[in-house]
């Protein structure tokens, strides 16, 4: 038996968003499901034919002989539940709450527990309750596409905690998961994991698999959603990394606009950005450097730029605690220059940048692990990585 337990290395503070969905989802659980599954169905509900008319499995049987495998949760389930055949918002939001037993719900908790307060972290309370309902819906939807006709109730929350997942995936590709690797009374320990390993195999053999191959949707709980929802997460992750950039306030470095000497001109020559860069630089000039630098907007501006400039720069930034501005500055240059030297520093830096400016030390730790992973990085450079994985760590 093989069973996640948690993962590493987690962020600091409570992940009260978090808790709050797994104490809901627990509540209706207890609240709902357990005591209605525990009750027969209504022969008398007119919701009950509907029911058993709706349903491959009983075509053919008598309601004699459906009655005994029906029970009041599966009439709730029919009645408030997503169905593609007929869908509607209330039932959609409804479904990410509900649960078919036991063991659906102590996966998904467990799934949620140890990813969930990595991905909060990282987006903030508000935007992960909306990020999670967001790749809910999608999953809904996704898993819709294959089956539109079906009246089969569809429930769970796999859909949107499979986003989280996608979220995690893209976010912190270094990260460890605890396995309990469990052959009772021969073998108990704990390994850790690559997350991008676990999260594949949840992906390619748990979900992708199976949703090729098999000819049916079971239980309720649809292969399609778990994809639907793990490639939400994926995408929002991606766009929100490839967009950040442009939600950073890169003028306040002076008053002027910055980057506005285009047709600038200095002793009578007209002077191109990389070499006014280089020129503030040699005059010590680094706020008139790094605001020229930040105003270049795309890589066929920031190439000329001497990657010694842009890294001394990148140093001005992080001593006067310009931790936003120097981290756009260093994923520039991993982006700009991915086989170029520095780039063990560059990593080094965004890091830094993440852990001290905004506090975020299990995102920062994946950077630090891109230094320790590059194929001859400084001496230095290690060191001081190693340095900081080690107090993320003891914290």
């Amino acid at each position: 038996m093989i069973i996640p337990i948690g993962d590493t290395p987690n962020p600091g503070g409570k992940p009260i968003i978090n808790y709050i969905l797994i104490a809901v989802n627990i509540a209706v659980f207890f609240m709902v499901t357990l005591p209605l599954s525990l009750s027969s169905a209504d022969p008398g509900d007119p919701a009950f034919m509907e029911y058993v008319r709706s349903i491959p499995q009983f075509n053919g049987y008598s309601l004699r002989a459906v009655l005994p495998h029906v029970n009041a949760y599966d009439l709730f389930l029919f009645k408030y539940a997503f169905r593609p055949a007929e869908p509607g918002f209330v039932s959609l939001m409804v479904s990410m709450f509900l649960h078919g037993g036991w063991m659906h719900l102590a996966g998904n908790m467990l799934f949620l527990w140890i990813y969930g307060d990595n991905v909060e972290h990282k987006l903030g309370s508000l935007r992960y309750i909306f990020a999670y309902l967001a790749a809910g819906i999608a999953a809904t939807l996704f898993y819709s596409l294959f089956v539109p006709y079906s009246k089969t109730p569809m429930i769970g929350a796999s859909g949107a905690i499979s986003g989280v997942l996608g979220f995690y995936y893209i976010w912190f590709p270094g990260n460890r998961v605890k396995m309990l690797f469990l052959l009772f009374p021969f073998f108990m320990d704990v390994i850790l994991v690559p997350a991008r390993l676990v999260l594949g195999f949840y992906l390619l053999v748990e979900n992708l698999l199976p949703f090729i191959f098999s000819t049916q949707q079971s239980g309720g709980v649809a292969y399609g959603a778990h994809l639907g929802g793990f490639l939400a997460g994926l995408a929002v992750a991606y766009g929100l990394d490839r967009f950040s950039d442009f939600s950073m306030y890169k003028a306040d470095f002076r008053q002027n606009k910055v980057g506005k000497g285009q047709d600038a001109k200095s002793e009578g020559r007209k002077v191109v950005t990389h070499e006014r860069i280089a020129e503030a630089v040699t005059a010590g000039d680094m706020t008139e450097a790094a605001a020229e630098y930040l105003a270049l907007n795309s890589a066929d501006q920031r190439l000329p730029v001497n990657p010694d400039d842009i890294m001394r720069i990148g140093d001005f930034l992080l001593k006067h605690h310009r931790y936003d501005h120097a981290l756009l500055l260093f994923r520039r240059y991993i982006s700009d220059h991915p086989a170029g030297p520095y780039l063990d520093w560059a990593y080094l830096g965004a890091g830094i940048s993440i852990l001290y400016g905004r506090g975020e030390s299990a995102a920062a730790y994946q950077y630090f692990l891109q230094v320790l992973d590059l194929k001859n990085p400084s001496p230095k450079a290690k060191q001081e990585a190693l340095s900081q994985i080690n107090r993320i760590k003891a914290n």
